[in-house]
């Protein structure tokens, strides 16, 4: 690779880490509220979609204009397509965390049956961020199997938040019968969470994406 294209890819890659720190640490911000069980900090925290969608744009014209000077390698092309796909991705994890954000905080009432929502919540979502802490160390890795085992890890944790979103399910839906004049609220929370197990599923769909940019493999081959 000639060095301007390998400083145009690294360029590529630091606007995706950026977009993945974004995430990081608005997650981050959610947890913190949440083990503090101050719901009302959630309201304060300020994650812009235009932010985010102008930085998908910069990445989008970035690797256009890639395509445009020079001619990647079959590698690097593979790479590039690959990062395409990945702000599209970034920007329904940031949707995903802005509607927890609104419904999550709206529907917490005083009623609510708030340890065994808790219980749940902050696993599902610390599962999330410990995906994202993953997809920045892919983001950086060039190592094969190291990069596989990354995503191993991360499809885990996406795991993990699945069984959580059952287990909680259930609870509130139990809730739910039990309290029929809570069971809008009941019922926005369970939307609220599902977003979250949708954030997680987002994220597997970045590591696969970044699996085969990185390696070639795609994951029937693992």
């Amino acid at each position: 690779m000639l060095k301007k294209e390998e400083e145009k890819l690294n360029q590529i890659k630091s606007a995706i880490s950026e977009l993945n720190t974004l995430a990081m640490e608005t997650t981050k911000e959610v947890i913190t509220c949440l083990e503090n069980n101050d719901i009302d900090c959630l309201k304060d925290i300020k994650l812009s979609a235009k932010k985010s969608h102008a930085k998908s744009v910069e990445i989008d014209n970035m690797i256009v204009t890639a395509f445009a000077l020079y001619h990647p390698e079959a590698k690097d092309l593979r790479e590039m397509l690959s990062y395409l796909k990945i702000t599209n991705e970034y920007a329904r994890v940031i949707d995903n965390i802005r509607t927890f954000l609104k419904k999550f905080a709206a529907n917490y009432t005083k009623d609510i049956e708030k340890d065994s929502i808790l219980e749940y919540t902050i696993p599902m979502i610390k599962a999330c961020y410990e995906s994202l802490v993953a997809i920045s160390e892919i983001i950086k890795e060039s190592d094969h199997e190291k990069v596989e085992s990354l995503y191993q890890r991360i499809s885990i944790e996406e795991s993990k938040t699945d069984d959580l979103y059952s287990m909680i399910e259930k609870n509130i839906l139990q809730a739910m019968n039990a309290n029929h004049n809570l069971s809008l609220e009941y019922f926005n929370l369970l939307s609220a969470l599902r977003r979250v197990e949708r954030f997680a599923d987002r994220t597997l769909s970045i590591a696969s994406i970044l699996l085969f940019a990185k390696t070639g493999k795609e994951l029937e081959q693992l």
